[in-house]
């Protein structure tokens, strides 16, 4: 049985999706016949690679929110995160171009690693405020998990794995996918955005079983970013 995740790194609900399916697949006997693959997807691939901005200011400049909403915004999502088990450090994280942490993922992938290197970055990102546009960053995050230092600098110099982040990105177009997180269940259905674990358990021993419903029938959408923002 395979789930396909299409993510994005500076998606706090990525993170949240992520820690959600994880606690379901933990209940279920089949956890270990589950082959889970990380998929790429960008949230603002116009951002610049090169620069950096907190949350308030890509909020206030990007979004145009005013701050007392964007705090707003912030606390519901925190409170979302201790919920799922994760203290968000949104004073910290510092928002990028995320194309690069994609080729490091599909590195990773590559060594069977992708699962480690998600976790990697989601923590690199909201939890210790690195940036993980940053080339030695992204390195030394490969090489905390054994991969190559100079195999991952050369990735990041080259146009290795770009091929590769672009199908993911139009698949998921094919697919419908607006928003991240997005779990497509052996090829066939579908879960949207962070549900409670509980949705996850239910969604997997169904689709295990082969009655799960089909896409027109899944459940409401849940807690998602998109290219216009995130909604709870």
């Amino acid at each position: 049985m395979k789930v396909e995740i299409w993510s994005d790194v500076m998606c706090p609900f990525c993170y949240i999706g992520k820690n959600n399916f994880e606690k379901a697949l933990a209940q279920l006997p089949f956890k270990d016949e589950v082959e889970v693959e990380w998929k790429s997807f960008q949230l603002d691939p116009s951002l610049n690679p090169e620069e950096t901005k907190t949350t308030l200011e890509y909020f206030r400049e990007k979004k145009g929110f005013p701050e007392a909403q964007a705090q707003q915004m912030i606390g519901q999502v925190k409170q979302m995160g201790n919920g799922s088990g994760i203290d968000f450090h949104f004073e910290k994280a510092l928002i990028t171009n995320t194309f690069s942490a994609h080729k490091i993922l599909h590195l990773a992938k590559k060594y069977k690693k992708s699962n480690e290197m998600e976790e990697a970055l989601f923590i690199a990102h909201f939890i210790d405020g690195k940036n993980v546009g940053d080339d030695e960053t992204l390195i030394s995050l490969a090489e905390s998990l054994g991969i190559d230092r100079e195999e991952a600098r050369e990735v990041l110099n080259s146009d290795t794995f770009n091929a590769e982040i672009s199908q993911d990105i139009q698949e998921a177009r094919n697919n419908g996918v607006s928003g991240v997180p997005f779990f497509i269940l052996n090829g066939k259905y579908a879960v949207s955005g962070a549900q409670p674990a509980e949705l996850f358990v239910n969604a997997l021993q169904q689709t295990y079983d082969e009655t799960v419903i089909p896409f027109k029938d899944s459940p409401e959408n849940g807690a998602s970013c998109d290219t216009t923002g995130c909604e709870i």
